[in-house]
Order: structure tokens, then sequence, then C-alpha cells
């Protein structure tokens, strides 16, 4: 009987932290439910051209929603986002150098850290200002014989008091005048405000894009509330040299990864994330919403209290990425 058992269990998460990396980060959305099960119950137009009868590409089906949705010229969808990460610097700046600030030398869950990523990727890394601040005369002194400009978006923590850094506006304005790109890794993939559940602001896909960036990537399974994903939206030139290069096949998404990122991403174009999206209906819920779930959840077990603490107004955390 235990040979079996799986091991992979679902549970019942209390901790508050709607978005946990140890109990798999966000819930799908019945129609992202319905349209995996349907690509992986069925034979698709996955690799197939229906108008022409030929051969197709993967790579076209949840491009064409991220292009509409979001007003980018191209679109990339990989398997995570560190994938996406490491496969824009093996393609646009393997032996070349990146900037990125010493603020942003983050590691992230499982012992992850950025700079390792960089350098896996052939890519050089050029450290600029000091751990608590950065100018744009770092990015400056710097910037004119460098492939790509990385900012990397600190989601997990925050550097407070004697600190320093300029816009992302100012740096993509600094470094397009030498002609060299803007990455930005913004990890968490908000399309939604967050301040507006009364939550801190997490900065959106839609910001990175309005201020001029090249290049963003972003998770599908993390504030966008799908299935595990890696998103890389964009200039087209840029996009098509990241599609072509070898590593793009070993991290591409599957089939049920397509059509689920699809599913999840029209829940924003039909303007229904709140309703349909898990994660983001958490988000939107009340403190008293909250309370009625949870008096519910009393009397049906028929035991314990419900304490309301300042700690619980809001309905819960931002992403944890490994909490305790």
């Amino acid at each position: 009987h235990t040979w079996t058992t799986p091991t992979l269990q679902p549970v019942i998460n209390a901790t508050g932290v709607i978005l946990h990396t140890n109990l798999g980060r966000a819930p799908l959305s019945h129609a992202t439910i319905f349209a995996m099960n349907e690509a992986a119950s069925n034979y698709s137009n996955l690799e197939f051209d229906l108008a022409t009868g030929k051969r197709g590409s993967r790579l076209i089906h949840a491009e064409a929603i991220l292009q509409k949705l979001l007003g980018v010229e191209a679109a990339l969808i990989v398997n995570n986002c560190a994938s996406a990460v490491l496969l824009v610097l093996s393609a646009l700046a393997n032996k070349k150098r990146v900037v990125i600030s010493r603020t942003q030398l983050v590691e992230i869950g499982g012992g992850f850290r950025v700079p390792d990523v960089m350098k896996q990727s052939g890519a050089k890394l050029v450290e600029i200002g000091a751990t608590n601040k950065v100018r744009l005369a770092d990015y400056e002194s710097e910037i004119s014989d460098a492939a790509l400009v990385m900012r990397a978006h600190r989601s997990n923590f925050k550097i407070v008091g004697f600190t320093e850094e300029p816009e992302l506006k100012e740096i993509v304005d600094l470094t397009h005048k030498v002609g060299v790109t803007v990455v930005d890794d913004l990890g968490s993939g908000a399309l939604i405000d967050t301040a507006k559940y009364g939550l801190a602001h997490e900065p959106t896909v839609q910001e990175s894009l309005a201020s001029g960036v090249d290049l963003v990537c972003f998770s599908g399974d993390k504030l966008l509330g799908g299935p595990q994903a890696g998103i890389i939206v964009g200039k087209k030139t840029l996009i098509d040299k990241i599609k072509k290069h070898p590593l793009a096949r070993a991290v591409r998404a599957d089939k049920t990864c397509l059509a689920g990122v699809t599913a999840t991403l029209t829940h924003y174009l039909k303007d229904e994330a709140e309703r349909e999206i898990p994660i983001v209906r958490m988000m939107s819920l009340t403190p008293e919403q909250v309370k009625v779930r949870a008096e519910a959840w009393r009397a049906a077990l028929g035991q314990g209290e419900v304490i309301e603490s300042e700690s619980t107004v809001g309905g819960g955390s931002l992403p944890g990425e490994s909490m305790p």
C-alpha cells in the first residue's frame, strides 16, 4: 500500500500566505484546469497549422494572447522564470558584459541566486553600486560596452534605511542613449495593482513595459495565478533571437502549460480575474468576508474561536518564497 501512495498530497493552507512556495503556489481556476485537461486528454494542433495542413509552431499559442493583453511585439513561454532569465542571458549576452546593481544580487527560494544564473549563462557579470545604494552615475560609467543592463526585482525582502536607487525609467532612458538593451526580471508577474487590496504595491508587468524596457521576464504561477511558467515579453527582434537559441528547446513549455497559461491570461483579457482566478479572488476579500469564512469553519468544526488581529487585516500576505 505504501509503495503506491503518492508522495504529493493535497493540504489545507492555513498559513495566511496566499502564494506559498512550499505549498504549491497558485491554485488554478476552473477554466485553467479544464483547458489543461483538454490538452492532456486529447490530440491538439500543438505543432500543426490547421489552415495550411503543414507543421506549425507551439510558440504561437500563448504568444497571441500576450500580444493582445499587454500590447507587446512578441512573447515566449518557457518552463519557469529562472529558465527565462537563463535563456535571455545565454542568447543575448554570452561572453558579453551584463550590468546589474549590487542592490539586486538576490537569492530566492532553494538557494537560487541571480549572480549564479548569470554566470551559468556565460555572461560576464558587472556589479555596480553598493549593497544599499546605486546611482545613475554608477550605470553611466559601465554601460557603454555592455550587452545588457539587467534589473532584478527584490520580491521577497526589502532594503530599508540609508538607501538609494534610480527609477527604472531613468535607467532605461540612460541605457537606450548608448543603444544597450534593458531586461527586467520581475519575478512575481503581477498584472493587477496589489495596493488596491490593501497590500504593498507590487510592480506590474505593464509598469515595466511603460518604462520602456526591452524585455520583461516573469512567472506564471505567482501573482499571475496560473500554472508554473516563465514568460518573456518585449521586442520582437530580441525574442526572435531567443527563440532560435538551442537552450530554448531544453526549457520549452509543454502543451498543458501553454493551454493553462492561455486560459489564465484570458481571465485578465475578459476582465474577470477577481471572480475566476483563486489567488486574485483571495487577495480581493475584505477582512469582513474572511471573518465570515472563518466563522463558518468554526461552526463546521464545532470548536475553536475566531480572533481578529492587526496582522490579519487585509486578508493575506504577498508571495513568500520559502516561508517556515
